[in-house]
């Protein structure tokens, strides 16, 4: 067994290896921490990038993942087995291009028609009387308002941003005929 002078004597001797050991004590966690900090943020810091690309990394780090395309139903879908150029792919929505009723009803099969054929969420469907007449009664310009912005679960111009407000406005118009 060790005598009781030996276990009260430390390792530390002299004032030197006090000070050692007062920084180390110091100095060593600190480093830890900020190699911590550089491993878990990549060892990129925001005043070494250019601010341009910078931004860019973050919008590529937000970017979705994926994208919603909405695709006419009425279209087919080419067979895999009659090309062989690879697998099925949708083709692509006509564009519109064309003036009058057939552009009208284009952006109607296109962008209304999801909701205003089926009656979903609410939706009035195409030619229905009943469920049009409160609204065709609260005018024109309510029903634009409506349409443009957007109302309960309709977003803005039916989903279709792209769209001008005088197309929303003559889709509206197409489907108040209908209705009347």
């Amino acid at each position: 067994m060790a005598s009781k002078n030996e276990e009260e004597m430390s390792g530390i001797k002299t004032p030197k290896q006090l000070i050692t050991v007062v920084l180390c004590a110091f100095v060593f966690p600190i480093t830890i921490i900020v190699l911590l900090t550089q491993y878990a943020t990549g060892g990129i810091s925001v005043g070494n990038v250019d601010p341009v690309l910078y931004k860019e990394l973050v919008a590529k780090r937000l970017m979705p993942v994926g994208s919603l395309v909405m695709v006419n139903p009425s279209q087919q879908v080419e067979s895999s087995q009659n090309k062989k150029t690879g697998p099925a792919k949708p083709m692509a929505p006509p564009a519109v291009v064309s003036d009058g009723s057939g552009k009208i009803e284009a952006i109607y099969s296109s962008s209304c028609s999801a909701c205003h054929a089926s009656g979903a969420a609410g939706a009035p469907k195409l030619g229905d009387k009943e469920a049009w007449a409160p609204r065709i009664k609260s005018g024109s310009e309510v029903l634009y308002i409506s349409a443009i912005q957007g109302k309960k679960a309709m977003p803005p111009k039916g989903g279709n941003i792209s769209l001008s407000n005088e197309d929303v406005k003559a889709v509206v118009d197409y489907m108040v005929n209908k209705a009347e």
